[in-house]
């Protein structure tokens, strides 16, 4: 997956433009007291573009919901539309809303609520704010939509011109798409609407032949730079119809907007390329009626809604301590490795609470194990399989193992980071004066890489991983002894 463009400092200028409420409007926070499967659960919006994930009716297009409810534009029954059947069980419903707008209070935040009483929807005093909806229907191709249909009778005659794409759109959907879009035209139709025309060199096409993604992005870009400042947002699955470049690209976007126009957006997703532009703020999963904060892969969520094909899930809580299970499963376990999948669930809290969960769960059909690293707050409880690695900072704990075997494992570290033999005593200068100038441990690999001929910090780091394992035998043959027996169970 490559690298997003979007600069760290401008996600951290993000998110301080947040933290200081320096919005004209601006959805804080949404305390969800009872709306579907949620019951008291918060969400805050932290940075200005949002992703909420989950598997498949874990509620992500409720919150969506729930968030455009906090203003006028937004009608509780487009999103929470009631059933005389079924649907019984919706009294109670209510969100409670903190919110910034400026004009009704230019010094603090404004709180507003939506409840469902009394067989409808009651919003007191609810707040004006300019909103868009992008919904799954943006990609039905132009041929299927009912709208289009005169257009395709021989008898139709359309006197409007087509006009050029806006410049600004036209610069943004390149950067998206990945092609020029510089000829393509629109055209007025019907009340309040337009109908595309593309081109490719000499040939002229509708838009009944744009591909899905393509046209629902012309559309999403032009009316997003139309959109005031301090508007809301809300889109449906945004890969929908998308490549997963043209994803990422999408996500960058929309953080370009916010800080262009002060737009606040939030969108679901099933994407891990629409999360890589995105802090851990951003990024909120829906799990089984829970809200949790941070980033997770598409994998993982698999594994914390239980749907993992493998015999063991082992969670841990970044992706280092991933990489450092893994190789010590991989190296241990052998046939038995290929029926264990290893997640970082962001946080040693979720992997606790994600493992103690499922092992009481009696729907999961998997055994599960939790690590969690040496400085972990969490309590090691062997009995209940949470595990904890040695040492404290888990990368100085691998790099002060290795460095104190440098005596016995130089030539083999030196020819696992793909140096020569001969470069023995460059590697060996290395890991001293790096030992003694690192402040950040997390970037102990990646320094030592860079400063031994510009080796990815990877290969690097499962270098003095691959080593750690062999030095250690007696913890890695425990967790191995246990996964095994979890995995024979």
């Amino acid at each position: 997956m490559a690298t997003s463009e979007i600069r760290d400092s401008t996600r951290t200028e993000l998110l301080e433009k947040v933290r200081k409420h320096d919005y004209g409007k601006y959805l804080l926070k949404a305390s969800i007291e009872k709306i579907r499967g949620f019951i008291t659960e918060d969400i805050n919006f932290e940075f200005p573009v949002t992703a909420l994930i989950g598997p498949n009716g874990s509620g992500k297009s409720a919150v969506l919901g729930a968030a455009g409810c906090a203003y006028k534009p937004v009608k509780p029954s487009m999103f929470f539309p009631k059933s005389t059947v079924g649907d019984e069980s919706m009294s109670g419903w209510r969100v409670e809303y903190e919110l910034i707008d400026k004009q009704l209070n230019p010094r603090q935040t404004v709180k507003r609520t939506s409840n469902f009483r009394q067989a409808k929807w009651v919003r007191g005093d609810v707040a004006d704010r300019e909103v868009l909806f992008f919904g799954i229907e943006r990609t039905v191709p132009a041929g299927e939509k009912t709208r289009y249909k005169q257009l395709m009778r021989s008898t139709y005659v359309h006197s409007l011109p087509l006009e050029p794409l806006a410049a600004g759109v036209v610069r943004q959907v390149e950067h998206i798409l990945g092609k020029s879009v510089a000829a393509y035209r629109a055209t007025r139709y019907g009340h309040d609407d337009t109908f595309l025309v593309g081109n490719a060199g000499t040939n002229q096409y509708s838009e009944f032949h744009f591909g899905a993604g393509e046209s629902s992005i012309i559309r999403m870009v032009t009316k997003i730079e139309q959109a005031p400042e301090n508007s809301l947002i809300l889109i449906e699955e945004i890969e929908n119809g998308l490549h997963p470049v043209a994803t990422r690209r999408m996500v960058e976007y929309l953080i370009d907007v916010a800080s262009r126009k002060s737009i606040q957006t939030i969108f679901t997703t099933h994407s891990d390329y629409a999360l890589s532009p995105l802090p851990n703020e951003a990024i909120w999963a829906s799990i089984d009626g829970k809200l949790q904060q941070g980033k997770l892969s598409v994998e993982a969520l698999r594994a914390v809604a239980g749907r993992v094909d493998k015999k063991l899930a082992v969670f841990v809580e970044d992706v280092f301590a991933k990489t450092w299970v893994d190789t010590i499963l991989r190296e241990t376990l052998g046939a038995d490795y290929d029926q264990v999948e290893v997640h970082a669930v962001h946080g040693d809290g979720n992997a606790v609470k994600t493992h103690r969960g499922h092992m009481t769960n009696p729907t999961v059909q998997f055994k599960s194990l939790c690590v969690i690293d040496g400085d972990s707050q969490q309590q090691e409880d062997r009995d209940a399989g949470i595990i904890r690695l040695p040492g404290t900072q888990p990368e100085l704990t691998v790099f002060e193992g290795i460095q104190n075997r440098l005596d016995r494992d130089l030539a083999i570290l030196t020819v696992s980071c793909q140096r020569p033999p001969d470069a023995q005593g460059q590697v060996h200068r290395v890991i001293e004066e790096i030992a003694r100038t690192n402040r950040d441990p997390h970037l102990l690999f990646n320094q030592i890489g860079i400063a031994i001929g510009f080796i990815p910090e990877p290969i690097v780091r499962g270098a003095f991983l691959a080593l750690w394992v062999r030095a250690n035998q007696e913890f890695c043959t425990d967790l191995a002894t246990r996964a095994r027996a979890l995995i024979e169970a």
